[in-house]
């Protein structure tokens, strides 16, 4: 009797489960069939963070002053800029994101005063090296724009860098050089008007 017993419990569990998969077989598909499809990753989800793309000017708002890089906990943050000659603030010229140490706190995007940094929506990473998580946002930039149909942001290279900063030395030079020409005509001036109203009294 145990034996049959046995083959019937057999059966039973059998069927209950072969009901559990023909329910599921039935039911509308609910997992992803990536990679074809991707999936939408909730308004708060945090990726890398990323330059915002401005609506006016379809370019990046960062300025290069650098409170991200001084306010990440991880020090992750790479960031060079350069006053351009006819601009009025400093262009971020280079922008690193070493991405594999990153907490994802959010303070890069909090601190910048520019609101030039957001968190992308970005789910798809994956690499061999640690290099493939050093991310140039420039670089990034410039691939987004692309693929919008924006114009291309171009990347300054290191002629350019060096030329922009010789002319703003000798730009920040030649103002000293007037502000102290001032500063002692100035001084002549007085030393001048004392001795005359010395004789006028």
């Amino acid at each position: 009797m145990s034996y049959f017993k046995e083959i019937a419990v057999g059966f039973w569990s059998l069927l209950a489960g072969m009901a559990v998969t023909i329910r599921y077989f039935v039911k509308p598909i609910v997992t992803v069939q990536y990679p074809r499809e991707k999936i939408q990753m909730s308004p708060r989800y945090r990726g890398y963070p990323q330059f915002i793309i401005d609506p006016e000017t379809q370019t990046h708002k960062c300025i290069a002053c650098d409170m991200c890089a001084r306010i990440c906990p991880s020090q992750l943050i790479t960031v060079e800029g350069t006053k351009f000659p006819g601009e009025k603030q400093k262009r971020a010229t280079q922008y690193l994101h070493e991405h594999q140490y990153c907490s994802l706190c959010g303070l890069c995007v909090e601190v910048c005063p520019t609101t030039a940094l957001d968190f992308s929506k970005v789910y798809t990473l994956a690499g061999f090296r640690r290099e493939d998580f050093v991310i140039d946002h420039l670089i990034l930039l410039q691939a987004r724009q692309k693929t919008a149909g924006l114009p291309i942001t171009k990347i300054p290279t290191a002629e350019e860098v060096a030329a922009a900063i010789a002319a703003e030395a000798a730009a920040k030079e030649a103002k000293e050089k007037a502000a102290k020409a001032q500063a002692e005509a100035k001084k002549a001036a007085e030393a001048n008007a004392a001795p005359a109203k010395e004789d006028k009294e």
